[in-house]
């Protein structure tokens, strides 16, 4: 059980609802619900004019609603932006929605009734998973076309999953004993206004990149050896007279990984130099772990943040129109993890590629036990290099884009759901290029001696090794396989 204050959420607790985790509301946060709650009462009793509340939304702001019309325009502000296209959402992409959604409420700064809260968590807690298009955000007023898909679920309208079973919300309702949840004034545009897909999006990649962050060490590691490294491109002084943090992490992990392997070399020993794939791994790794850094640190105070508008401040006895649904932050953030990652696949298949190319590695070409008869794990690195390629496209930032909406009030958007949507794209081609390398330097590592394998390195090996489905069988199930195996040990499943 993860319990929501709106405040203190961590990541890795994000993830364990995303997962399936259950989740309750703390009292300290129902108590800040219920005093923003009173004050848009009593401004609505009071007749006076508020943002979403008691006005039009956007270009039409300046147009004023009656105190009794305050309910029926929250309703039509869900059906009218429930516009989404594409693609259903992933569940855990759909969980991460509905979690963050919680949470910005708990903040208490929403001004919604704390039933809203209890029946965000009653689909977090029951699986009950609205469906909700991919395309349609643009970023700025928040996610707000997947967001009132979301809304439109509570009001017993749409389309959701829950047992693997797809069908009218109403229905999965019925199931639960919930009634359709009627809105009342401001609810409809705190469900709406925010950057909950974005930030959901980041969360999932946040996860399966620190994964991939781990196994690009360990096959790298095998890559290494199985190519007779030299470490000393990993010592600790050279590393520290250029003091990045990412690059002195990732020169200790892989003199720990490294540590007693029988299978290196030193410095002209066989080469003066390693090429830069194999001897610059603390550099470019060390680059994206830095990048990932910073994005974690934008997605924990995204987490935990009241991104919709206006916000309600009880303790001021005000309400303040601003700008915190626009995902700049978010956008900018996400599409630069995409560019760390591309980069983390770019050197992984430059390391394939010297696996299998035998006037660099010394090895039969393509690491085929019959060159000539048989091609070996040639096309291995074809399917690396076209997924790179794509990588390196999807990597083009969508942060710079900007196209004005609602009769230009909206002047200056951030594209940042884009950005998060790419990212996901780029994540899951890295885990096929990843897996490239590790069949590669598996077939390698056994070539020149698998008994010389450093102590750390040696089990992954092994598992990798029983992971594979016996020969002969088709590359791809081979690639499919390495990939799975990859997911599992570094526990970045959940996708």
């Amino acid at each position: 059980m993860v319990l929501i204050d709106g405040r203190h959420l961590s990541l890795e607790d994000a993830w364990r609802v995303v997962a399936g985790a259950e989740v309750a509301l703390s009292p300290k946060a129902l108590a800040r619900v219920s005093r923003s709650r009173d004050l848009v009462e009593q401004m609505i009793a009071r007749g006076d004019t508020v943002y979403g509340v008691t006005t039009g939304f956007g270009h039409l702001a300046q147009v004023k609603v009656s105190s009794e019309d305050a309910a029926a325009l929250q309703e039509d502000l869900v059906r009218s932006h429930a516009a989404g296209v594409g693609p259903d959402l992933p569940t855990a992409v759909v969980r991460g929605m509905l979690l963050l959604r919680l949470s910005a409420l708990a903040r208490g700064n929403s001004g919604v009734r704390p039933i809203v809260l209890e029946r965000l968590i009653a689909f977090l807690n029951a699986g009950l998973h609205p469906c909700i298009p991919s395309q349609g955000s643009v970023g700025a007023s928040g996610d707000l076309a997947p967001l009132a898909h979301l809304a439109a679920a509570l009001i017993g309208e749409g389309e959701a999953e829950m047992g693997g079973v797809r069908a009218p919300v109403s229905t999965h309702l019925a199931t639960l004993g919930l009634p359709p949840l009627a809105l009342a004034a401001k609810e409809g545009l705190a469900l709406t206004n925010g950057t909950q897909l974005m930030a959901s999006l980041g969360l999932v990649a946040w996860h399966q990149a620190r994964a991939q962050l781990q196994a690009a060490a360990f096959v790298a590691a095998l890559t290494f050896q199985a190519l007779g490294g030299i470490s000393s491109a990993y010592d600790q002084d050279l590393l520290a007279a250029r003091p990045h943090h990412g690059a002195l992490a990732v020169g200790a992990e892989m003199r720990r990984l490294l540590e007693g392997s029988a299978l290196m070399t030193t410095a002209g020993e066989r080469r003066v130099q390693d090429a830069y794939s194999l001897r610059c791994i603390p550099q470019v790794h060390g680059a994206v772990l830095d990048a990932f850094r910073h994005v974690e640190s934008i997605l924990l105070i995204e987490v935990n943040a009241a991104t919709d508008n206006p916000l309600v401040f009880a303790e001021r006895q005000e309400v303040i129109s601003g700008g915190n649904f626009h995902g700049q932050p978010l956008a900018i953030a996400l599409d630069y993890l995409a560019i760390a990652l591309t980069e983390l696949g770019s050197i992984s298949e430059r390391r394939t590629e010297r696996l299998v190319n035998p006037a660099l590695s010394g090895l039969p070409a393509f690491l085929s036990d019959q060159p000539g008869l048989q091609s070996g794990l040639m096309l291995a690195q074809y399917t690396a290099a076209a997924l790179v390629s794509e990588n390196k496209t999807l990597a083009h930032p969508a942060s710079v884009d900007t196209i004005p909406t609602s009769a230009n009030q909206e002047d200056f958007v951030s594209m940042g759901a884009w950005a998060g949507l790419k990212l996901s794209r780029v994540v899951e081609n890295l885990w096929q290029v990843l897996a490239a390398e590790a069949l590669c330097a598996r077939r390698a590592v056994a070539m020149v001696g698998k008994d010389g394998l450093s102590a750390e390195t040696a089990p992954f090996f092994r598992g990798l090794e029983e992971a594979l489905p016996a020969e002969p069988t088709l590359l791809a199930q081979q690639l499919y396989a390495s990939a799975d195996f990859l997911r599992t040990w570094f526990g970045g499943q959940g996708t």
